[in-house]
Parts: structure tokens; sequence; C-alpha cells
């Protein structure tokens, strides 16, 4: 990798590498989580009254992972894929049901979900655990019951990464386990497996140069030692629930933020303040760009990035000077190529799909931003699969908030949109304008939550 301070500002950096070629090398291979070991943890959960549940493990990707199955009295054949979220660094994998167990059952699914064979944020074993999971569905229930007649996917951010990646053309033909299936359901998901660490790296680094303890090198080894400093300098306020960024520079950090995660919009200012999203984004200051080892090489970068706090045509002297001054790195353009033998590190969300996909993505989150819903809507336009997605946004500042009525709403148009080819309504993520209005995300919000202005009756 490469790091550098830009001898030209940021505004012509862009410009002046359209014109440079780089060979493209496939990274070493190396398997991602090499030397780690993970420790299943048998599942305990108890059945509902009408249905068989199978738990146990079985062997996944890199070791083996805890399953649950369960299948009503009265299954009508479609069984739904449920892929958890990230579960941090440890050593055991636990696994858990879908948020919507009972409901599923009750309308005639059966379910099934893996702990995935490895923690950290291996996307790779999810979808190659998940899609085992499904194949071994005859085997895992002792032959009780017959090969599923469809499958469909949901998952919860990692999850919703996972689920997303599933039904795309590369997954479909380079997996090891492949699985068709004939709808996703993505849940506040990565929805582009680049910008989620880009944003991450760029929020962590734009405040420490705000702060005034910006890096000279990358990574910045000693980031969370500054931390204390750098949050002071920013935040009047960073003990309780929430957050409260000060006048100056505070405000400065809270406004490249609004223009990194997807633009003016309601609720933004309510998740930048969790105090939990704000912890778990700061967590991540001072990474190396290889997602905690699951690369080998840095997929961070930021050249010709603009960052602003000011929405006038052309940046301020202030704007200008801090993207001049501010550190640039060069990501390796061979972290995440694509792989002969299989799935590459970072399964590829590139809107190559060919089944309807329905997402939901609250307006707040913080942690993975509003943005990726735009950043997807552009990839499936792009492959001429625009109708195949509708998005719909949810007025709530938390990551994965989202209301029971709002999961049910979401799952009964996806299957019958499969089932129909009707396609149901969403929102649109792409025009400014719109997502910038009081009223956005309304359509589609059944809750309101503490905090945030009411949606206006309807008549």
């Amino acid at each position: 990798m490469t790091l550098f301070r830009s001898p030209v500002p940021a505004f012509l950096a862009a410009s002046l590498l359209l014109g440079s070629c780089t060979q493209i090398r496939p990274p070493a291979e190396v398997p991602a989580q090499a030397g780690r070991t993970f420790k299943v943890v048998p599942p305990t959960l108890a059945p509902v009254a009408g249905a068989t549940l199978y738990q146990g493990s079985y062997a996944g990707l890199r070791g083996d992972a805890a399953y649950q199955i369960e299948v009503p009295a009265n299954w009508n054949g479609t069984l739904v894929m449920y892929a958890h979220g990230y579960r941090g660094e440890g050593e055991n994998l636990t696994v858990e049901p879908p948020p919507l167990r009972p409901y599923l059952l009750s309308q005639g699914y059966a379910w099934a979900a893996s702990s995935y064979s490895a923690n950290y944020y291996d996307v790779q074993a999810g979808v190659e655990d998940t899609n085992a999971l499904a194949l071994a569905f005859e085997r895992l229930t002792g032959g009780k019951h017959a090969k599923p007649s469809k499958y469909l996917i949901m998952g919860v951010s990692m999850g919703g990464h996972i689920a997303g990646a599933a039904v795309e053309k590369e997954t479909l033909a380079t997996a090891k386990s492949r699985v068709n299936y004939a709808a996703a359901l993505p849940l506040c998901g990565v929805m582009d497996e680049a910008y989620q660490f880009e944003w991450l790296g760029d929020y962590t680094l734009a405040a420490a140069q705000l702060a005034g303890l910006g890096p000279r090198t990358f990574p910045q080894s000693n980031y969370q030692e500054l931390l204390p400093a750098i949050k002071q300098a920013l935040f009047t306020e960073t003990e309780g629930p929430t957050w409260t960024e000060n006048e100056g520079q505070g405000a400065r950090l809270r406004e490249i933020a609004r223009r990194l995660t997807g633009g003016d919009r309601p609720v933004f200012e309510q998740g930048f303040r969790l105090a939990g999203t704000q912890n778990a984004v700061f967590s991540t200051g001072g990474a190396d760009g290889t997602v905690n080892g699951i690369l080998t090489r840095n997929l961070y970068g930021n050249e010709g990035r603009v960052y602003r706090w000011t929405s006038a045509a052309d940046p301020t002297a202030a704007e200008k000077t801090f993207n001049d001054v501010i550190l640039r790195v060069r990501a390796d353009p061979a972290a995440n190529a694509a792989r002969p033998g299989g799935l590459r590190w970072l399964p590829a969300v590139n809107g190559e799909f060919s089944v309807p996909v329905l997402t939901l993505h609250t307006l707040g989150d913080f942690y993975v931003p509003f943005r990726h819903q735009q950043l997807y809507r552009q990839a499936a336009q792009a492959n001429g699969n625009g109708d195949r997605l509708v998005q719909r946004a949810i007025r709530a500042g938390g990551h994965c908030e989202f209301d029971g009525a709002e999961l049910v709403e979401a799952f009964n148009d996806l299957v019958t949109w499969e089932r129909t080819g009707v396609r149901p309504a969403g929102d649109d993520v792409l025009t400014a304008a719109t997502v910038a209005s009081p009223t956005y995300g309304c359509r589609f919000t059944r809750k309101t939550r503490a905090g945030v202005e009411a949606c206006p009756a309807t008549p």
C-alpha cells in the first residue's frame, strides 16, 4: 500500500488518477481466518408448539457450525434461511432464530439458521455455511421432510450482506455450495462491501484530523489511545446514551458524516448522536484495512475523496485546507479481488441478481449507513435490475431498529411479489430532494420512535 499527504488538492487528485494504469494481481492465497480457532456452543432453543425443532452441529467452511431448523406441522414446502449479524471476535459460535420466527411458523414456513463456522466479518463463511445448511435440510431432519420446493433468504446487518450476496450472479458461479434462492430480504444490510469499510475509515480519520490529532502514517496504530482526546475535542457529552457535538469541529464532523452516509434526510441527527453506534464506529479507528484479518491487503483508500461540511457549490477555504492536509491512503486494488477457487474473501454485491429483492434500512443508521441503499440501487440499475429491487426507508435512528409490523409487511410483500410477479411499492432512495423531505420514510414506518417526529396522520 502507499500512503502520502497529497501534494495537490484532493479535488485534483481524482482526475490525475484517471490517467494512471494499475495492473491488478490476485492476492496471495492465505486462507481467511488462518490460525484462528472457534468453538460451537450447542444450541438449546425450545421448540414452538405445533412445530418440530432440529438443532446440533454440521460441517461448515472453516470447521463445525451450529444449526437450528424448525418445521411446522402445516409446512408449505418453503424454507426460509436466516443469516445473523456480526458476532465480534470471540471464539464461541452461536446460532439464533430469525426475528420473525413465530410468524413464519404460523404461516407454514420452515426456517433454518447457522452460527457460521467462524466469527469476525467473515461473509464468505456466512454465505457458504448458510447455503450448505439449506442443502443439508433433508439429512439434518433425518429424512422426515422432503427437499424444500423453494428457498428464501433473509438476514440482518452482516447477515444482510450475506442475503444480498447469496443471490448475486458471481456467488452462483463461484460458491462451493450453491442455492437458487427465489427471493431475498436483506435488512439493514451492507449492500456495498467496499463502502462499509471506506465509511468507517473516513469517519475515524476525519474525526482525528478535526481534533488536531490526524495521523501522518497509516494505519494510525495509537488511535485508541488518542480516542479520549479526539472525543473531548469534538463532543461536549459522551457519557450518556446520546452524545452532543460541540458547535465548532464537532458540528463539522456531523456534517461530513451526513454527506458520507447518504445526504440530508430525516432522523440523521438522532442516529449520529446515539452512543452505541458512535462507540461502535470509533472502535474501528486505527484499523489497517484488512477487515481484522479477513483480507491480507489493505481495502481502505480515500484518494480523491472530498470531505465537505458546507453545501455551497464550491468548497470553502477551510474545506480546501482540510482536504489538502488530511492523510491520503491508497487501497490495494487486489485486496478483495475475484478468486478462481471460490467466493471472494468479502463476497461482492454487484447488483447482478435475477430474483426479487426487498430491503429495509433505518434512516439514522450510523454504523451501516443508509448510503448502502443508494449504492445498491445504482448498481442494480446499472445492471438492468432496477425493477427487481424494492427499497424501504424506516424512520428510526438505531442500527436494525425495526418494528415487528414493518418486518411482517416487508416479508409478506416480498413473497407475494415472488409468487405473483406484481412488484410492491418502495421508496425513492436517490432523488436528493425526496430523501431530504421532512416526511421521507413515512410510507413504510409503522411505529413512531422516541425522539423522531411523528408522520402526518393519513386521512
